[in-house]
Protein backbone atom coordinates (compact mmCIF):
# COMPACT_ATOMS: atom_id res chain seq x y z
CA UNK A 1 0.00 0.00 0.00
CA UNK A 2 1.27 3.46 -0.83
CA UNK A 3 -0.13 6.97 -0.52
CA UNK A 4 1.03 10.56 -0.72
CA UNK A 5 0.72 13.36 1.80
CA UNK A 6 2.08 16.58 0.33
CA UNK A 7 5.73 15.95 -0.53
CA UNK A 8 5.80 12.67 1.43
CA UNK A 9 5.34 9.10 0.24
CA UNK A 10 3.93 6.66 2.81
CA UNK A 11 4.42 2.96 2.26
CA UNK A 12 4.13 -0.40 3.99
CA UNK A 13 6.97 -1.82 1.85
CA UNK A 14 9.59 -3.15 4.29
CA UNK A 15 12.17 -2.97 1.52
CA UNK A 16 12.06 0.82 1.78
CA UNK A 17 12.77 0.94 5.52
CA UNK A 18 16.03 2.68 6.42
CA UNK A 19 17.24 0.88 9.54
CA UNK A 20 19.51 3.71 10.69
CA UNK A 21 16.59 6.15 10.55
CA UNK A 22 14.19 3.75 12.29
CA UNK A 23 16.72 3.02 15.04
CA UNK A 24 17.32 6.74 15.59
CA UNK A 25 13.58 7.39 15.85
CA UNK A 26 12.90 4.49 18.23
CA UNK A 27 15.95 5.09 20.42
CA UNK A 28 15.06 8.78 20.59
CA UNK A 29 11.63 8.04 22.08
CA UNK A 30 10.80 7.86 25.78
CA UNK A 31 9.64 4.27 25.43
CA UNK A 32 12.35 2.93 23.12
CA UNK A 33 15.45 4.64 24.45
CA UNK A 34 16.79 1.41 25.98
CA UNK A 35 16.14 -0.84 22.96
CA UNK A 36 19.20 -2.25 21.26
CA UNK A 37 19.65 -2.02 17.51
CA UNK A 38 19.39 -5.80 17.39
CA UNK A 39 16.01 -5.76 19.14
CA UNK A 40 14.73 -3.02 16.84
CA UNK A 41 15.84 -4.88 13.73
CA UNK A 42 14.22 -8.11 14.98
CA UNK A 43 10.98 -6.21 15.62
CA UNK A 44 11.03 -4.97 12.01
CA UNK A 45 11.27 -8.55 10.74
CA UNK A 46 8.28 -9.75 12.75
CA UNK A 47 5.92 -6.77 12.46
CA UNK A 48 3.90 -4.89 9.89
CA UNK A 49 5.89 -1.70 9.24
CA UNK A 50 4.99 1.64 7.73
CA UNK A 51 7.30 4.46 6.74
CA UNK A 52 7.05 8.02 5.48
CA UNK A 53 9.71 9.32 3.12
CA UNK A 54 10.57 12.69 1.67
CA UNK A 55 12.93 12.70 -1.31
CA UNK A 56 13.78 9.08 -0.51
CA UNK A 57 14.76 9.81 3.11
CA UNK A 58 12.77 8.16 5.89
CA UNK A 59 11.32 10.68 8.33
CA UNK A 60 8.52 8.76 10.09
CA UNK A 61 7.68 5.22 11.14
CA UNK A 62 4.91 3.08 12.63
CA UNK A 63 4.79 -0.59 13.55
CA UNK A 64 1.99 -3.10 14.19
CA UNK A 65 2.17 -6.43 16.02
CA UNK A 66 -0.76 -8.75 15.29
CA UNK A 67 -2.07 -12.29 15.35
CA UNK A 68 -4.10 -11.49 12.18
CA UNK A 69 -7.19 -13.02 13.80
CA UNK A 70 -8.23 -11.17 16.95
CA UNK A 71 -6.08 -8.13 17.73
CA UNK A 72 -3.30 -5.79 16.76
CA UNK A 73 -1.01 -3.57 18.80
CA UNK A 74 -0.14 -0.23 17.23
CA UNK A 75 3.28 0.84 18.45
CA UNK A 76 6.33 2.95 17.65
CA UNK A 77 4.44 5.73 15.86
CA UNK A 78 7.26 8.24 15.42
CA UNK A 79 7.89 11.34 13.33
CA UNK A 80 11.29 13.02 13.15
CA UNK A 81 11.17 16.35 14.95
CA UNK A 82 11.84 18.45 11.87
CA UNK A 83 8.86 16.83 10.08
CA UNK A 84 6.28 17.16 12.87
CA UNK A 85 3.15 19.23 12.44
CA UNK A 86 2.61 18.13 8.85
CA UNK A 87 0.06 15.39 9.43
CA UNK A 88 2.43 12.44 9.12
CA UNK A 89 1.43 10.83 12.43
CA UNK A 90 -2.23 11.03 11.47
CA UNK A 91 -1.51 9.73 7.98
CA UNK A 92 0.43 6.75 9.36
CA UNK A 93 -2.38 5.88 11.79
CA UNK A 94 -4.92 6.15 8.97
CA UNK A 95 -2.79 3.92 6.77
CA UNK A 96 -2.56 1.31 9.53
CA UNK A 97 -6.31 1.39 10.06
CA UNK A 98 -6.88 1.03 6.29
CA UNK A 99 -4.73 -2.11 6.12
CA UNK A 100 -7.02 -4.90 4.89
CA UNK A 101 -5.53 -7.67 7.09
CA UNK A 102 -6.33 -5.59 10.18
CA UNK A 103 -9.97 -4.95 9.28
CA UNK A 104 -12.31 -6.17 12.00
CA UNK A 105 -9.56 -6.72 14.57
CA UNK A 106 -9.41 -5.06 17.99
CA UNK A 107 -6.63 -2.49 18.16
CA UNK A 108 -4.68 -1.61 21.29
CA UNK A 109 -1.92 0.87 21.98
CA UNK A 110 -0.17 2.64 24.81
CA UNK A 111 0.64 6.35 24.95
CA UNK A 112 1.66 8.82 27.59
CA UNK A 113 0.91 11.97 25.66
CA UNK A 114 -1.02 11.43 22.41
CA UNK A 115 -4.49 10.38 23.60
CA UNK A 116 -6.14 13.10 21.50
CA UNK A 117 -4.53 11.82 18.31
CA UNK A 118 -5.72 8.26 18.82
CA UNK A 119 -9.16 9.18 20.18
CA UNK A 120 -10.09 10.68 16.81
CA UNK A 121 -9.65 7.20 15.34
CA UNK A 122 -11.85 5.43 17.89
CA UNK A 123 -9.27 4.37 20.47
CA UNK A 124 -10.65 4.72 24.02
CA UNK A 125 -8.82 5.02 27.32
CA UNK A 126 -9.02 1.96 29.53
CA UNK A 127 -11.20 3.05 32.43
CA UNK A 128 -11.91 -0.45 33.63
CA UNK A 129 -8.33 -1.11 34.74
CA UNK A 130 -8.38 -4.51 33.04
CA UNK A 131 -5.12 -4.19 31.15
CA UNK A 132 -1.94 -5.37 32.81
CA UNK A 133 1.69 -5.48 31.74
CA UNK A 134 4.68 -7.63 32.56
CA UNK A 135 8.08 -6.21 31.83
CA UNK A 136 11.35 -8.14 31.66
CA UNK A 137 13.28 -8.18 34.96
CA UNK A 138 15.83 -5.61 33.77
CA UNK A 139 13.01 -3.05 33.47
CA UNK A 140 11.34 -3.70 36.82
CA UNK A 141 13.52 -1.37 38.85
Amino acid sequence: MERRVGTYVLSDDKGLLQKDAVCALVQGSYWGNTRSREAIEKSLETSLCYGAYENGVQCAFARVVTDFAVMFWLCDVLVAEEHRGRGLGKALVEMVLDTPVLAGLTGVLATRDAHGLYARYGFLRDTEGRFMRRRPPEFSR
